[in-house]
């Protein structure tokens, strides 16, 4: 039960503060719900050679994919930090579990200058039938 500034029962002011609390609520829900259910995009860039610019490069694809609306998936930013891409066997693992990645994605976005990654990723995303779009290399 709410209470006034005097200790006494305010119901009024306490169901209109319920009301209240509960509409924000509703809408921090709705807002959780719009983002996990965003279509998924599959960011393919390159990764191997100059790594440290590409990964910086792959970071602002996301970021252009978020400001979209949309929710990026980046598989070469993620498993080259737990496998070696230097070892081929291990290489091979981190391609194949992006590829498992792809087929759950909407669409596939294609950046910069296509390497043999990303031609495996293409590959695939046309076997799935995926909306590819093709996007010119950005320069900082």
């Amino acid at each position: 039960m709410h209470r006034n500034s005097e200790g006494y029962a305010d119901p009024t002011a306490g169901a209109a503060m319920q009301r209240i609390l509960y509409q924000q609520y509703i809408e921090r829900q709705k807002k959780r719900n719009a983002y996990k259910n965003r279509r998924k995009i599959y960011v393919a860039s390159r990764y191997a050679g100059d790594i440290e610019e590409n990964v910086q490069a792959a970071i602002r694809y996301c970021r252009r994919v978020i400001e979209a609306g949309y929710m990026p998936i980046a598989s070469h930013l993620l498993y080259p930090q737990m496998l070696n891409d230097s070892d081929v066997e291990e290489r091979e693992i981190g391609l194949m579990f992006g590829l498992a990645l792809l087929r759950m994605c909407d669409e596939v976005w294609v950046f910069g200058e296509i390497s043999r990654g990303m031609a495996e990723e293409i590959k695939e995303a046309k076997e799935r039938k995926k909306t590819l779009r093709y996007f010119r290399e950005e320069t900082t």
